[in-house]
């Protein structure tokens, strides 16, 4: 199978077969929805709204004129998942993320995945997200990445596939949560009537791995989140995540260095912090070591980090491992690094730099999805068979002067999941980001975080893109 028919075929609707008989672990969910009136349904539609905007739950979008706070849209009919595909869903995440943590020390090591010929060296040492200054650094417990939100998509029945790995400041937890509590106080009856795995506890094994990764020898370890601060698109889920694990949010202000040591200013004083969530990327950390007009980050903050008085989570330099084009080679991390073929898959790729691979796409613009190399939040793409011919002739002139900052794909057939929309409830595109903790051991929480595309046949479900999300289910056997 080539790369370019590999996932071209009809969208799996994750309630209904393509006989159009519901599915075994939708069946209960869809008695009920059946049974319920569309009157009842969108008065519980007007009651999560009303929550979410009364709560404060937003995100915000660079660049609106019209303001900058949105509220997330979310969407009653939950995405259930059977427990036998969540197991194997687990393991090939973890598997995924031990390979991702392997090759990064390796990368600031030894070099051998390199040395091996099996990833071409030009690709990393070329790449503005391999940190030099990590070079010969052992992170506490030797974890790189201690959070990452891996992207998944379900492309036929039983088949998925790895969309994305992101390894720097993942978002959406809050989301994931957030939607768990609405769905559980809009509907209390259907989490009685069905046995859905929990995911409150995951704020408790952030701050558990967290923790685990302080400095050796700390006892009590000080936690904080470090944000940006209220402009930022994600400030909602740093301020949310730092009261449930009950810790301190702190903004650059706060924080200084002293005596090779990071400190937190307090009413009490000043008090000494051993494990910072960042949520700054790392060009913002500390504008001694990275871009020096930084205001929001904390000068000297890297030396501390290099010589053990503090920890960073995700450590610095873990952006190398989560480029697009780096992506394509995590099937052969797993082989080199742990000996076994990779439980999911990759989505099929074509390196534009290869010559070969970029005759082929700029021969199928029409038909593939081009991605920008560092790209994220949908932004940077052209979907092929939604584009026009401006936009591919435009695209063609950029991977012709730049094709090192481009990858193509085969367009997905991301499943689908009943939606309510404005004419009723229709099938719309979803993706999965599940998020994995990395600590003394490896946590998943069931499921994740459910991202729609609202828009009918669009295939961006990202939020800054008019996506939506749903609450995820795992059915417990």
């Amino acid at each position: 199978m080539t790369k370019q028919t590999a996932l071209r075929r009809s969208a799996t609707d994750e309630m209904c077969d393509i006989r159009g008989a519901v599915r075994a672990h939708y069946s209960s969910f869809h008695h009920w929805l059946q049974t319920t009136p569309a009157s009842q349904a969108k008065e519980k539609q007007k009651e999560a709204d009303r929550l979410f905007r009364r709560l404060g739950i937003t995100f915000a979008v660079y660049g609106e004129s019209a303001g900058t706070e949105r509220l997330i849209p979310f969407d009653l009919i939950p995405r259930i998942i059977p427990a036998k595909e969540w197991q194997i869903l687990a393991a090939g995440l973890r598997q995924r993320v031990v390979a991702l943590n392997a090759f990064l020390h390796d990368l600031y090591h030894g070099q051998e995945i390199l040395k091996a010929g099996r990833i071409p060296a030009e690709m990393v040492f070329s790449n503005p997200q391999y940190r030099v200054e990590m070079q010969g650094i052992h992170p506490a417990g030797g974890v790189y990445v201690h959070i990452a939100g891996v992207d998944v998509v379900h492309t036929g029945e039983g088949e998925f596939h790895i969309l994305e790995d992101n390894l720097r400041t993942p978002s959406g937890v809050s989301y994931m949560l957030v939607n768990r509590r609405m769905m559980m106080r809009l509907f209390p009856e259907l989490f009685a009537s069905h046995s859905i795995a929990p995911v409150e506890h995951y704020p408790e094994l952030l701050l558990e791995t967290l923790r685990a990764a302080a400095p050796e020898g700390t006892r009590e370890p000080t936690v904080v989140l470090l944000t940006p601060g209220p402009y930022n698109s994600a400030y909602f889920e740093h301020t949310f995540l730092a009261q449930q694990m009950g810790i301190e949010v702190v903004e650059a202000q706060d924080l200084f260095v002293r005596d090779n040591k990071v400190f937190m200013q307090t009413m009490e004083g000043p008090a000494q912090v051993d494990v910072i969530y960042r949520r700054i990327d790392e060009d913002f950390l500390d504008p001694l070591a990275f871009r020096s007009d930084s205001a929001l980050g904390v000068p000297g903050l890297l030396s501390v980090y290099r010589s053990g008085g503090v920890t960073l989570a995700n450590a610095v330099g873990t952006g190398v491992a989560d480029d697009k084009a780096i992506y394509a080679f995590v099937p052969e991390m797993i082989r080199f690094y742990l000996g076994k073929e990779p439980i999911l898959k990759n989505v099929p790729t074509f390196l534009l730099r290869n010559r070969e691979d970029r005759a082929y796409v700029l021969a199928h613009l029409h038909e593939l999805v081009v991605k920008e190399v560092h790209g994220s939040g949908g932004y940077g793409m052209l979907i092929g068979p939604t584009s026009t011919p401006k936009e591919r002739a435009l695209f063609r002139q950029r991977i012709l002067r730049n094709p090192e900052n481009y990858i193509a794909q085969p367009t997905l057939a991301l499943s689908t999941c009943p939606t309510f929309v404005e004419q009723g409830i229709a099938p719309r595109h979803i993706d999965l980001r599940p998020f994995v903790l990395s600590g003394r051991t490896i946590h998943l929480v069931p499921g994740g975080l459910t991202r729609v595309a609202l828009r009918d046949g669009s295939l961006v479900v990202n939020s800054s893109q008019g996506g939506g999300t749903k609450d995820t289910w795992v059915l417990e056997e």
